[in-house]
């Protein structure tokens, strides 16, 4: 019996054992309560480790996206460099090619 109830004095032996009964029924249902409220304890707790999870995954996504910004930048200004570079080429070619033909060089 739970020690949350006693018997009163004077109580016959079926009041006493019924509600001895109803008391233990009540307690098992409540222990099944509390077992239930730890569960939800422990998915609460499952679901908060994963959204943690989450978050890191949402943190490494956005460093990755930024890290590609950042390589696609370089790449961008390598190209536009080396195109500028190719027409100062062409273009040096072009007038020592016009200096050849004039006999000037």
């Amino acid at each position: 019996m739970p020690d949350y109830v006693e018997h009163e004095e004077g109580v016959t032996r079926v009041g006493a054992l019924s509600a001895e009964a109803v008391v233990r029924d009540y307690e098992a249902a409540a222990k099944e309560i509390e077992a239930m409220g730890a569960e939800l304890i422990n998915a609460a707790k499952r679901c908060e480790a994963m959204t943690a999870e989450v978050h890191n995954a949402i943190a490494f996504m956005r460093d990755t996206a930024t890290s590609y910004r950042e390589e696609a930048k370089k790449i961008f200004k390598r190209i536009e460099e080396c195109s500028i570079f190719t027409e100062q080429v062409r273009k040096t070619c072009e007038t020592v090619k016009l200096k050849m033909i004039d006999g000037k060089l």
